[in-house]
């Protein structure tokens, strides 16, 4: 009788440590997912500081520099998610977004309208963040209050998206 109550605990035992080994590699991979877009936060935001002072309209600059700040955000409410999780956040910047910061700079150094190739690499990259943010929301089983940052998130920058494109055609 002893052996099978031994034997009956070890088994639950053993359920229960699978269970939480899966729950640990959802929770890793759940961070990893939101650290990428916490990267992607600090690129943006540096990329707006960036065409900030590159255009000399002040409204352009004034919304690229209050776009800056809402990233920013952005970026604090992602590493509360991941907090929850037990994790840690990531923290700066990507190789990849210095690079295309850099090719920024040079595309603008070769530019007749500083302005409208500023404009067109918002566009280019505002469409690849909801990309990103699509694709990390199709996760099965993402707490309800993570879905709910990611999409209120998703949705501003889809808005910014229809804001640059009413600068284009003021600045082109």
């Amino acid at each position: 009788m002893n052996a099978n109550v031994n034997e009956t605990h070890f088994k639950l035992n053993n359920v229960s440590l699978i269970k939480m080994t899966m729950k640990m590699k959802y929770t890793e991979e759940i961070t990893n997912k939101l650290n990428h877009l916490l990267t992607k936060n600090y690129d943006a935001e540096a990329g707006f500081n960036l065409a900030a002072e590159k255009v000399n309209n002040r409204d352009l600059k004034d919304f690229f520099l209050k776009k800056a700040r809402t990233r920013n955000e952005f970026g604090h409410q992602i590493k509360k998610e991941i907090t929850t999780y037990g994790e840690s956040p990531d923290k700066g910047t990507s190789l990849k977004g210095d690079a295309h910061r850099g090719w920024m700079n040079l595309k603008i150094a070769f530019s007749n309208n500083n302005e409208e190739a500023i404009l067109e690499e918002t566009v280019r990259g505002e469409k690849k963040a909801v990309e990103e943010y699509n694709q990390i929301l199709k996760e099965e089983k993402m707490p309800s209050t993570t879905i709910s940052v990611l999409e209120m998130q998703r949705n501003n920058i889809q808005s910014t998206l229809q804001e640059v494109k009413r600068f284009e055609s003021v600045v082109s």
